[in-house]
């Protein structure tokens, strides 16, 4: 999603609009030019509040996925960190990604320190600075819904033993400084882009960078209190699978948002039928993932899992987003089929090495999203392999690093893990002081 110039191309939809004003002129104002600029914001707007509604798939999918002690305190969780995350990528976090070709160290770290500034109240087309592309709003709020979506993924993984404070205070790290220093690598124009790293809408600066961060998190923390007992893993079932599936439904649904809004522009036929094209494309991708994880768990375990077909779609999701645009529909459910079956496979690898993924975050996001990454050149000839490679070696390296540094400081001055007594009674009572399901008793 790098910035750059658009055509001051007119879509057919508002051409007559344009044709009308042939005869009165309005001195300074470009008719085509300004059709351009209000679709091309009215699609970073549509697709920003879609993404926004992931928030809500997010907090569905683990207040389904958590047992019923612990529902309240992820919902707490996700309603903290999209807040902070739009209060801190304003602080620091959207100057930070998008330098602007104002850099302090060349392609690497931005010379712009500071909050993110709009346009003037009422701005008239020849004062907007950026009236070929969109306006600096509908941007900002778009880029924001990725950074609070890379937190969201961090929730779900150390869920249900993690103390609410130390996690936000991440939070705060991870939207102001970590996700957007990386970002501005690719999407800023930076040094990854230079060397032609293929990222459309962000499997690896995205989703690897919220997995790379639950990962790390995860091996810090440590696992549940009986999770793992006389080598073997013991089941701990969530307390709603409703809320998953619905929350699943929501996050396929912004999806549409999170990739077609990627196209970064609308003000054309041809943009218009690309963004049609994403749409096909992500959807494929993600019955791909859900039907492969529906076959695969029936001939693994003899049953179909329902939290595998959830994690299967989601994960044919991620593995799409790195290129959505360039591969067919039957690439695409491809794709989407081996995100599916990455799922039912990484799962129990992960409990094998007893790392502790609540909702199975990891495998969806950070396997995924590293394989959707190596995946681009099938389809785009721009990508090459190596430096798809190197770039998922950079920003897993600096997340890791970054991350884990945050995650030692946290654990050393503050404690990261609630006592053992509140986590056997739940994280509802022990920490916030109230139940999701009061009429029902916490299991």
């Amino acid at each position: 999603m790098k910035k750059f110039t658009l055509p001051l191309a007119a879509a057919a939809l508002v051409a007559l609009p344009g044709l009308a004003l042939a005869d009165d002129p309005v001195p300074g104002v470009n008719p085509s030019t300004d059709s351009v600029f209000i679709l091309n914001s009215l699609l970073f707007l549509i697709g920003g509040f879609l993404v926004f509604w992931m928030a809500a798939g997010f907090a569905m999918l683990e207040a389904g996925l958590v047992r019923a002690k612990n529902v309240t305190m992820q919902l707490t969780k996700n309603m903290a960190l999209f807040s902070l995350a739009a209060i801190f990528y304003w602080l620091i976090g959207y100057n930070l990604m998008y330098p602007l070709d104002n850099w302090s160290i060349e392609g690497v770290l931005s010379g712009v320190w500071g909050p993110g500034v709009l346009e003037a109240v009422g701005v008239t087309a020849a004062e907007a600075d950026a009236y070929d592309y969109a306006a600096t709003g509908s941007d900002f709020f778009f880029q924001l819904m990725f950074c609070a979506a890379t937190a969201s993924i961090v929730s779900g993984t150390l869920a249900e033993r993690i103390k609410l404070w130390p996690f936000l205070l991440f939070t705060i790290v991870l939207t102001s400084v970590i996700y957007p220093l990386q970002a501005s690598w690719k999407w800023g124009g930076g040094f990854l882009d230079a060397m032609g790293f293929q990222d459309f809408a962000g499997s690896t600066v995205v989703h690897s960078v919220g997995g790379w961060a639950a990962l790390t998190g995860a091996i810090i923390l440590g696992p549940r209190i009986g999770k793992y007992k006389d080598g073997k893993t013991v089941p701990m079932p969530g307390s709603n699978l409703a809320l998953a599936t619905l929350g699943t439904f929501i996050l396929w649904m912004g999806w549409f948002g999170f990739n077609g809004g990627s196209q970064l522009a609308m003000g054309s036929v041809g943009d218009v039928a690309d963004i049609s094209r994403i749409f096909s494309n992500t959807n494929a991708a993600a019955a791909g993932g859900a039907v492969a994880a529906l076959v695969l768990t029936q001939v693994m375990f003899k049953k179909p899992d329902l939290t595998m077909i959830l994690n299967g779609a989601l994960a044919g999701l991620v593995s799409i987003t790195a290129e959505p645009l360039a591969p067919s529909l039957g690439l695409a459910t491809l794709i989407g089929m081996v995100g599916g079956v990455i799922v039912v496979f990484a799962v129990p690898f992960l409990d094998k090495l007893k790392i502790d993924d609540v909702v199975g975050a990891i495998p969806v996001h950070l396997i995924a999203g590293i394989f959707g990454t190596l995946i681009v050149p099938l389809s785009n000839g721009d990508a090459t392999f190596g430096v798809q490679l190197y770039s998922i070696v950079v920003v897993g390296i600096f997340t890791v690093v970054t991350s884990g540094v945050m995650w030692l400081i946290l654990k050393a001055v503050f404690g990261i893990r609630v006592s053992e007594e509140d986590e056997v009674n739940g994280l509802d009572m022990a920490e916030l002081g109230m139940e999701a399901y009061p009429e029902f008793q916490a299991s």
